[in-house]
């Protein structure tokens, strides 16, 4: 895909949703890092369901070690592996209360170092919570990559990097959010709604619905 196809993609998904956002639900840095922690393998709308119950009762790391963890698997029993990141989130809020007074870090080695914090964990903060100009490459953006021939490769680190060198620069604060969006609601893994998509004219995709 040429550059300006990309620049015309972006330009459109802009034009559609000019401040793109996360779906998942917070109020500040350490909500967020506890809705993405607990999203993994697990939808939106059921971490926002959990959270929307924890979240009055517990909202920072002090709070949600004075929990504990039995306590808080009953408030997240209803998210996928649910006893692992409930031990995680515990871990996690202990370290932020002994080595960062509280706070959710700002770099990729402190929030790598928490438990149940992987790359792309820790890239959605870094760009939702903190504003930086990178992006998490989940199964959607992975998938829409390829698809489209926005940026094509073999494994999520590949894909990640080829987008940080693509995206034009003034797109990539919000780069993440518009291809989630478009990957979960649009080009979906099994039948891609080509029909409704804004840029299918642009879209290289060799099996196109007609």
């Amino acid at each position: 895909m040429n550059p300006a196809k990309r620049r015309e993609i972006f330009q459109r998904l802009q034009a559609a949703n000019p401040h793109p956002t996360t779906e998942l639900e917070y109020r500040s840095p350490f909500e967020l890092l506890i809705a993405v922690m607990l999203s993994a393998q697990a939808t939106d709308i059921s971490v926002n369901a959990a959270t929307r119950v924890l979240y009055p009762v517990a909202h920072t790391p002090e709070a949600i070690l004075a929990l504990g963890e039995e306590k808080l698997t009953g408030y997240i029993q209803r998210i996928g592996l649910y006893k692992t990141k409930a031990k995680h989130v515990i871990q996690t809020c202990r370290i932020l209360v002994d080595q960062h007074a509280g706070q959710v870090p700002q770099t990729r080695e402190a929030l790598e170092a928490l438990p149940g914090v992987g790359r792309k964990t820790a890239n959605v903060m870094l760009n939702t919570a903190f504003g930086q100009p990178t992006l998490a490459v989940d199964t959607h953006i992975f998938r829409l990559s390829n698809r489209i021939g926005l940026a094509p490769g073999k494994n999520v680190l590949e894909v990640e990097k080829k987008l940080l060198r693509v995206i034009p620069k003034e797109f990539l604060h919000d780069a993440h959010h518009w291809l989630i969006l478009h990957g979960r609601y649009i080009c979906r893994a099994r039948t891609p709604k080509c029909a409704e998509c804004l840029i299918y004219d642009l879209c290289e995709y060799k099996d196109k619905a007609n």
